[in-house]
């Protein structure tokens, strides 16, 4: 999650969009007083500002107090547990509640979104990535809620997009560019590619991992981003 007050843009990361390679993109234009959020420990090398982020911990009355147990264990904060302040995957209510109403509303949001069904292969390939035999796609889906991977909240704010832009997966290129063009750095920014899963070369295409029950599950998990976008199987 990044706030350029340099730039006034305000970029929210979603899941399983290529996020974090934009995000690595946009960490090289960051000004001192500008906020992005910790990264992986091994995208260090790749973000201009280094992992452990900037300007993210704050204080804010609406930010929760820590909690009794933890403080008593003296067990530590994670960076993306919202007592710090700002964290990766920051749904924009919160975002908008801590930066105030004037500059939400006066700087550019933006986020990007992905065809849920394929969304979904995606996120089960992460979830999965480290496990020499891996559960099925099937048997993942049978998580039910721990199996979801829900961008809505992230982007809107009562059941309504609440940002400027939402591109699209599919269109990454050309929507990206666009958004460098509406922030004033359009042709100043390479996409690189990363956070890529390391698994064997798959040449199956995501329709490939549904039956008729689990693809009738995400079109119940994710009607907003369905409507919204057109998306089909």
């Amino acid at each position: 999650m990044i706030v350029s007050h340099e730039h006034k843009f305000i970029f929210l990361k979603t899941y399983k969009t290529a996020s974090t390679s934009m995000e690595i993109a946009l960490s090289g234009v960051l000004g001192c007083d500008d906020i992005i959020t910790p990264a992986q420990a091994d995208l260090q090398s790749l973000r201009a500002t280094g992992a452990d982020g900037q300007n993210y911990r704050f204080v804010h009355p609406a930010v929760p107090k820590r909690a009794l147990w933890r403080r008593l264990l003296k067990r530590p904060e994670r960076y993306y547990h919202p007592t710090v302040g700002y964290y990766e995957h920051m749904p924009g209510w919160r975002v908008k509640l801590y930066l105030g109403d004037d500059i939400w509303n006066s700087y550019f949001k933006f986020a990007f979104e992905r065809n849920p069904w394929d969304r979904q292969v995606s996120f089960y390939h992460y979830k999965t990535r480290s496990k020499d035999a891996p559960e099925s796609f099937e048997q993942f889906m049978a998580r039910g809620e721990k199996a979801r991977v829900d961008n809505w909240d992230i982007y809107a704010i009562d059941d309504s997009v609440s940002v400027d832009f939402v591109g699209r997966y599919e269109n990454i290129g050309s929507d990206f560019e666009n958004v460098m063009e509406a922030i004033g750095l359009g042709g100043r920014i390479e996409l690189p590619r990363a956070n890529v899963g390391k698994s064997k070369p798959n040449t199956r295409t995501y329709r490939d991992y549904y039956s008729d029950e689990t693809n009738e599950l995400v079109a119940s998990w994710y009607p907003n981003e369905i409507s919204l976008f057109d998306y089909s199987f």
